[in-house]
């Protein structure tokens, strides 16, 4: 078949515009996020209990992964540094620049959180200093590739792990209602998340010791 070269575009004439609107759609997504974002520390600020509710059900899964991973899979120091974040975000939050501003201020916090109960436990049960407890590559790593880790953790895991973990830690769900979501026992729910954590910690902690 021949096709007269009067009906064809140049190739970056074809693609130019859909880039183009590609690229808008996405500063028009980023544009609004920012302002929603301004919106709720605004808000949270002014102590409306909405917006505070809101930045919870937006961040909270994304702090604790970030909080387990600072934690070194520490579940109850992962929720209190958690909890404690947001009881600084309700207290002090105000203004931010938009979106990343938010997140990078409440990653800042959480790290801060972390930092300040393994203090209290040194000073209550003689732990090791933070930094050690933590470990220093975790102190040192920056927040975008700390949840990098963690999805690839994740994803090395089996299927039923994964879900496990991502309904026990990021769904809070119990242990039992995770067994009657998955047609299992209790029991069998416990031991495969116990063999999920000990995956996820030596992933996590061979992926640092190499880029260390």
């Amino acid at each position: 078949m021949t096709v007269s070269i009067l009906t064809m575009r140049p190739l970056a004439e074809t693609l130019t515009p859909r880039a183009t609107v590609e690229t808008s759609n996405e500063r028009a997504a980023e544009s609004a996020a920012d302002a929603e974002a301004r919106q709720v520390a605004a808000a949270i600020g002014r102590g409306e209990n909405a917006a505070f509710e809101k930045l919870y059900e937006r961040y909270h899964r994304r702090l604790l992964r970030l909080a387990l991973m600072l934690a070194r899979g520490d579940e109850l120091l992962a929720h209190d540094a958690v909890q404690g974040t947001f009881i600084v975000a309700a207290q002090k939050l105000r203004h931010v620049d938009g979106e990343a501003h938010l997140w990078n201020w409440l990653a800042q916090v959480a790290r801060q959180q972390i930092t300040r109960i393994c203090r209290q436990r040194k000073r209550d049960t003689t732990v090791v200093d933070p930094e050690e407890f933590i470990g220093r590559a975790i102190v040192e790593e920056s927040d975008t590739r700390l949840e990098e880790i963690l999805d690839a953790a994740l994803a090395a895991l089996d299927l039923e792990e994964r879900q496990i973990v991502e309904r026990f830690y990021f769904d809070r769900l119990s242990q039992k209602e995770i067994a009657e979501q998955l047609n299992i026992t209790p029991k069998a729910v416990s031991s495969r998340l116990e063999r999920a954590r000990a995956k996820l910690r030596l992933f996590v902690s061979t992926t640092l010791s190499h880029e260390t």
